[in-house]
């Protein structure tokens, strides 16, 4: 089974290659163009795709030697994502599967990113709790089996990466700020700060009331030094970091106990922060068996794209030709 795999969610053109379950290769294509605009624009990413498929497919199959000829499997990112880039990916993929008279499968965006942590060993014991965090996302999954898994709890406004960029933004970082506020917050000091948290019911977040915090804290500071945010740069990443990061694990460990799961992961593009990483990785000392993916494998990429592919058509799943996009995907 050589299944190759298409991401174009939203602005990475990735291609990669999965061989009886293992991933050979992992081919990113990153669009730089939306810097200039401090965000994602959809038109420009879905020409960008446009642009990259082809080369970027054709790498993944050259760095695998594999010819086109030998795929006998496609999966593609059906969605949630933005809906130009979904119909590149989703267009190709189809096209390629007529072509060949070979099958594909159309993948959860989200539910891919959970099932990345099956590309390499160690592997999470089912069921386990997935954290899953990223720039339009923030939910805790309970999982059960490849293809079995539950929303414990949700964000009911912004996601956290959303929030990490826009507090990024106030502090004139450039985009994407969540990086940037990782990388500074190593020289500043977490406590020096505190911006107020939003505790919503049962197990589901809230993170625009932290960033309107820290927006009425800037204006007020400024107010009193123009230079406030360049002097205490480096505090006010780390302050807003711990704080985002607090909020995420205090309602994932509260999940932990209430369903008495102590296999814990995190998934999605947020997942790459080192502080979440380090603060979720201190819970093995409290009995918790945790499960972190590869740098490569938390942003958006194809890998776990041709994982997710593989394990559906191992379980019998495949798609049609007249598969939607579905930018508002449900889980």
């Amino acid at each position: 089974m050589i299944i190759l795999g298409i991401e174009s969610s939203c602005d990475e053109t990735s291609a990669a290659i999965c061989c009886e379950g293992k991933i050979i290769n992992n081919v990113i294509a990153t669009q730089t163009v939306h810097k200039r605009y401090g965000g994602v624009v959809p038109e420009l990413a879905s020409r960008a795709h446009q642009q990259n498929i082809v080369p970027v497919v054709s790498q993944a199959l050259d760095n695998a030697n594999v010819s086109i000829n030998e795929i006998t499997g496609i999966s593609y990112t059906q969605g949630p994502g933005l809906l130009g880039a979904l119909l590149v990916g989703s267009s190709f993929a189809k096209s390629v599967a007529f072509a060949m008279n070979v099958p594909l499968v159309p993948v959860h965006h989200l539910h891919a990113h959970i099932l990345a942590h099956f590309i390499e060993n160690p592997v999470p014991k089912f069921p386990f709790l997935c954290l899953t965090v990223s720039g339009g996302h923030t939910q805790i999954v309970k999982v059960s089996s490849y293809l079995e898994m539950e929303i414990m709890g949700q964000t009911k406004d912004d996601a956290v990466g959303e929030a990490f960029d826009k507090c990024a933004k106030m502090l004139g970082l450039p985009y994407p700020g969540g990086p940037m506020i990782d990388k500074l917050a190593k020289y500043g000091n977490s406590e020096a700060f505190t911006f107020s948290e939003t505790d919503m019911p049962n197990l589901d977040y809230s993170f625009s009331g932290i960033k309107t915090s820290v927006l009425y804290f800037l204006r007020d500071q400024v107010k009193d030094n123009k230079d406030f945010i360049s002097e205490n740069l480096n505090d006010l990443c780390a302050s807003i970091q711990k704080t985002l990061v607090k909020m995420l694990m205090n309602k994932f460990l509260v999940a932990s106990k209430e369903l008495g799961i102590d296999q814990l992961a995190i998934a999605g593009g947020v997942a790459a922060n080192s502080e979440l990483r380090n603060v979720l990785l201190n819970e093995i000392n409290n009995g918790c068996e945790v499960y972190i993916p590869k740098f490569e494998y938390c942003t958006d990429n194809a890998a776990m794209i041709a994982m997710a592919g593989h394990l559906a058509f191992e379980a019998g799943f495949t798609g049609e030709l007249h598969d939607s996009p579905k930018p508002r995907m449900p889980f």
